[in-house]
């Protein structure tokens, strides 16, 4: 019986170390596919700016043309450091209020229909993005990314006894 539950216990561990090995390319994937999403959702904004505008002014959002440039290079910007792995945490932030508001303007049905038609609210567009930004928000951006190589360079070159390349 004790060899039976060592048995477990280390196909168990074996397990685990092979999810937690995905755990890095799966961030990857996510960050460059809804990254570049954003980022094309960014720039045909942009390229749209009369036509976001005139959406913006019909739903009663203040200042729609503020807010639509805002929007616009908010998910260009936002796509690009998502894709780099950049500023990834920072940018979740401003990019998951952006979502929120977006249910809470352009799909305040789906928005209001989280408990009585939940449905509603996962097929809704904003859905995706806000996931996305809450999942790179609370687990970072993986290894494969530009933060990883910062941190990295940052704490070498913090470490006592470390040569710098004059």
């Amino acid at each position: 019986m004790k060899s039976l539950m060592s048995l477990i216990d280390r196909l168990y561990a074996l397990f685990l170390k092979a999810m937690n090995s995905l755990q890095s390319p799966f961030l990857l994937l996510i960050r460059v596919y809804w990254g570049w999403l954003l980022l094309e959702s960014g720039i045909g904004k942009i390229r749209h700016m009369d036509k976001v505008i005139s959406f913006f002014t019909d739903l009663g959002i203040p200042a729609p043309s503020f807010n639509a440039h805002f929007n616009a290079g908010l998910e260009t910007v936002g796509g690009i450091l998502l894709i780099l792995g950049l500023g990834s945490r920072i940018i979740s932030v401003p990019l998951l209020i952006n979502m929120i508001v977006a249910y809470m303007t352009a799909d305040r049905e789906a928005w209001t229909s989280f408990f009585s038609d939940s449905g509603k609210f996962f097929g809704a567009d904003p859905f995706p993005f806000l996931m996305v930004s809450l999942l790179i928000l609370i687990f970072g951006p993986g290894f494969f990314s530009l933060d990883t190589i910062i941190k990295w360079y940052r704490t070498r070159k913090a470490q006592p006894g470390a040569t710098s390349a004059a």
